[in-house]
């Protein structure tokens, strides 16, 4: 049974020598939103995380059946469907379902089989006017209802109107696209009510994607996803930028359905001390020694410039916030994670992760990064994704922000390697600085293990 989750009292908890987040946002130049002043740190006990829950394929068939079978999910950007007819096909662990804009605009999903003889759909994204299946000829409406049986005259047992495709539950939230296989399930605003709240200030759906990057990760999903749920890992793997990342200030703020960790940035590391401004911008920009960096003027924080820059950067595409964010929604790193897997970065961050199962092979998973930028007139279209082999590294198509992702790659399988021959049962997390993990596997015990 999960344990109870605890708040902590924001002025006595776990924390790192030296400025907190609060207090590098009382240096902001701009009025700071509530939504960074809130704090909601909780203790969900200190006991170790099974290795099974990665290791296991009977973990893995329980959560198959307990929570992808019966959990809200991120699908698609409705901008990746505009047109009626557009399809997304979305696959999870074992499961395949179609996700189809309508003639009236609205979006429904139905399983991707047919219903003759089961064969799938669809089996890649596109357009059509119909759902027809290539096996026999078995058609049907956009909306479901049955249009064409060849030699009908043979199947006179069937009742068209008993035999539309199945309507899996579907919902918008801020351009994403969220199904549910489960027709039973709860409504998607109640799932979502924890980030809907938080991002009454970031409104997501008028962004679009710029970049969609999907690589196989050798690792469980949970792997990959923790990679990005904590800053604690910062000194040991991305060492290079800990001049100019605040890793160990990271507030850590957990609710209900979703969690957050707010990393600083262009302040330095307490684990490197005092830091001269230059190098915490060289550090952050990815400025070589033997190269000039950018002049800092007089009296302004490495922060404060960072956002100075940021804000001419995003004048023409978004001039109705620039000046009304503050320093922290353009410099800090806010990232989310609506549970189970989708993570979605507040304010100017323009980064969204998904994280599932590859197929039903729990010792491997799709790792995928989208890129949200703003616009100005007409949407652009949604770039498509982008595979990359085993062998290609993030850094290719995502930037500096894939030099960071290669790094963490590196680690993932040899992560898998070492819980699969580890003779200690389970994984040892901090108080603080991992309660975020802790929150994941306090959300899985509840939907895997006591439904189970």
């Amino acid at each position: 049974m999960a344990e109870a989750i605890s708040p902590l009292d924001p002025d006595n908890m776990p924390r790192s020598p030296g400025a907190t987040y609060q207090d590098l946002l009382d240096t902001d130049t701009h009025e700071v939103p509530e939504v960074l002043r809130e704090q909601s740190p909780k203790f969900l006990g200190n006991a170790d995380v099974a290795v099974t829950r990665y290791t296991s394929r009977e973990w893995h068939e329980k959560e198959v059946a307990h929570l992808w079978r019966k959990v809200w999910q991120f699908a698609c950007r409705e901008e990746e469907i505009p047109e009626p007819g557009d399809h997304i096909r979305y696959d999870i662990a074992n499961l395949s379902f179609i996700v189809v804009r309508q003639n009236d605009g609205s979006i429904k999903t139905y399983p991707n089989a047919c219903l003759h003889r089961g064969r799938m759909l669809k089996e890649f994204d596109g357009r059509a006017s119909e759902l027809r299946c290539a096996f026999h000829g078995f058609a049907w409406e956009l909306n479901g209802d049955l249009k064409d049986i060849p030699a009908d005259w043979d199947f006179c047992h069937v009742q068209k109107d008993e035999f539309g495709l199945p309507e899996i539950p579907t919902g918008t939230w801020n351009g994403f696209v969220f199904i549910n296989p489960d027709p039973e399930c709860g409504p998607l605003d109640e799932f979502l009510s924890d980030l809907d709240r938080q991002f009454q200030r970031w409104d997501l759906s008028k962004l679009y994607i710029s970049m969609h990057a999907a690589k196989v990760m050798p690792c469980n999903w949970k792997i990959a996803q923790e990679a990005f749920c904590e800053a604690y890992h910062v000194n040991g793997t991305h060492p290079q930028i800990l001049k100019g990342l605040g890793d160990c200030n990271s507030q850590v703020d957990i609710w209900e359905n979703c969690a957050r960790v707010i990393t600083p940035g262009m302040t330095p590391s307490p684990l490197v001390g005092d830091v001269p401004d230059n190098e915490v911008m060289r550090a952050m920009l990815d400025v070589r020694e033997d190269e000039p960096l950018p002049p800092l003027p007089e009296g302004m924080s490495p922060r404060e410039w960072s956002a100075t820059m940021a804000r001419e950067t995003l004048r023409e595409a978004a001039p109705d916030l620039v000046d009304v964010y503050c320093d922290a929604e353009l410099v800090d790193s806010i990232d989310y994670t609506q549970f189970p897997n989708f993570h979605p970065w507040g304010a100017f961050n323009r980064i969204v992760y998904r994280f599932r199962p590859n197929g039903d092979d729990h010792r491997t998973c799709i790792m995928e990064c989208f890129l949200l930028m703003p616009f100005s007139g007409e949407r652009p279209p949604a770039a498509k994704v982008r595979w990359l082999e085993e062998d290609e590294p993030w850094g290719k198509v995502v930037g500096f922000l894939g030099q960071i992702f290669d790094q963490d790659s590196f680690n993932m399988p040899k992560v898998q390697a070492g819980l699969e021959t580890t003779y200690k049962p389970g994984i040892t997390l901090a108080t603080y600085q991992e309660s975020k993990v802790r929150w994941l596997h306090h959300k899985l015990t509840e939907w895997v293990e006591d439904a189970s």
